[in-house]
């Protein structure tokens, strides 16, 4: 079993055999070119977060004015955005690796405001429903034809600072999410909008959505001048350049091993992620009684610092670990924090909003570093026109499982099991803590096998 080596070590033979294509020699994009749609992409990420995550802010309002209940807001939080994502996903990420990859995230953009636009003028739940799904289907361009673009614009011993700069726009998005959601709630609630076109009349909740869905006009402008970078690095592993699905299956398959384990550590850490962002927030309202523009406030900004740092210090290094240690430093640094994670999935023992905060700040700091180095292991793994299939199996199971599972599961053991609206700790604790202890395990696996693969 092969992992390829990295981009700048390519021998000389298989230059002089053909091994080696016209596009492997090309000289990496300019930093300056390179790092400007990586921010670009960071900042798709904090957008795509935020539409996805805006949910957890409008709880009560929602189901105040449509008369839904927990588990449909789980449902909306979770399976209707998670189904249609992972779905969508996989072909999605197999046209990433065919087609020129700034079209595909341009149309996802177009597709995911469309769909927040829809929601935020939701007359019903099955409205609401459909725009989630909307939602989902642009949201899962991003990631597989962004990451894949990154490994081209960067050589092995940086690519984990930028995948890293990428993914903190995820994290950050959570943060934004309640933080800004908060904010325009309370402008909204004191009649900030009224005169405004497509805005004024519109239920708080409403215009946050509105206004998100806009959002995504600037950012697909933006977007439009990146320049596709050519791929690279089909032949380092010793194979022909792979075309087929049958043969790009067959190239994972024979690094299943290491990327079977790596993949799922990922979606069990997910769930931790999307749960927390989904319901701490509840938790903090009912229980404590605080207001959601203090939550939005308190929390979003606290999940922002965390997830800057996590993922840029996670990707700085596992950067230095890959250096030193080869293939497997990059799992061993995951392990280690997921391992610094897991006592914070205990949000049940918490006895105050503090303690919550606490809890949801430093899970996010080390699970978030933890999927960071996954999702940059993942990369390296893989051959280059496998990378946003490869990258979509990822999201799949952070999306079906995290999302899917995470939000949706936890309000339905609020409901069901506890039966108490205030048992929210309860139940995250209930729904995170035994995924995170397996992650652990399947980590510590993954980087012994990694022992054993040759660069």
């Amino acid at each position: 079993m092969q992992i390829a080596p990295p981009d700048n070590e390519i021998p000389n033979g298989e230059i002089l055999s053909g091994k080696i294509t016209n596009r492997d020699l090309q000289p990496w994009p300019r930093p300056v070119a390179a790092w400007s749609a990586v921010a670009l992409f960071c900042v798709a990420a904090v957008l795509s977060y935020t539409d996805r995550q805006i949910l957890s802010l409008l709880v009560d309002p929602i189901r105040a004015d449509l008369g839904i209940s927990d588990t449909q807001v789980g449902v909306l939080q979770g399976v209707a955005f998670a189904l249609i994502y992972s779905i969508a996903g996989l072909p999605l990420g197999r046209l990433a690796d065919m087609l020129p990859r700034r079209a595909v995230i341009c149309a996802g953009v177009g597709l995911w405001s469309i769909g927040t636009l829809l929601c935020g003028y939701a007359p019903s739940f099955w409205v609401l429903f459909a725009g989630r799904l909307i939602v989902g289907v642009g949201e899962a361009a991003l990631a597989p034809a962004a990451m894949s673009m990154i490994a081209d614009m960067f050589p092995a011993e940086r690519r984990g600072l930028a995948t890293g700069v990428f993914v903190m726009g995820m994290t950050i998005g959570g943060g934004v999410a309640i933080a800004i959601g908060g904010a325009v709630l309370g402008l909204a609630a004191a009649g900030g909008f009224q005169g405004i076109p497509l805005l004024q009349g519109l239920a708080a909740w409403r215009a946050v959505l509105v206004l998100l869905g806009l959002a995504g006009l600037p950012l697909l402008l933006a977007l439009l001048p990146i320049r596709e970078p050519a791929r690279r690095s089909e032949a380092l592993a010793g194979e022909k350049e792979a075309t087929s699905l049958r043969e790009i299956f067959a190239q994972l398959a024979a690094v299943r091993t290491v990327l079977i384990p790596v993949i799922v550590c990922c979606a069990f850490m997910s769930v931790g992620d999307f749960a927390l962002i989904a319901w701490a927030p509840a938790l903090l309202s009912r229980r404590y009684a605080m207001t959601p523009d203090a939550v939005g406030l308190a929390l979003g900004s606290l999940v922002v610092v965390a997830g800057v740092v996590a993922t840029v210090a996670g990707g700085v290094l596992s950067d230095v670990a890959v250096k030193r240690y080869g293939p497997s430093g990059r799992i061993w640094v995951a392990t280690l924090c997921a391992v610094l994670a897991f006592p914070f999935a205990l949000v049940a023992l918490a006895s105050s909003p503090n303690q919550v905060l606490a809890a949801v700040t430093l899970w996010t700091l080390f699970s978030s570093a933890a999927g960071t180095i996954g999702i940059t292991a993942v990369q390296e793994i893989v051959p280059n026109r496998a990378r946003g299939l490869s990258v979509s199996f990822v999201a799949f199971g952070n999306i079906m499982l995290g999302l899917g599972g995470g939000a949706t599961l936890t309000g339905y053991v609020t409901d069901h099991v506890f039966a108490d609206p205030l048992a929210i700790g309860q139940s995250l604790t209930l729904v995170i803590a035994p995924l995170a202890g397996a992650a652990i395990l399947l980590f510590l696996h993954a980087a012994r096998t990694a022992r054993s693969v040759s660069r």
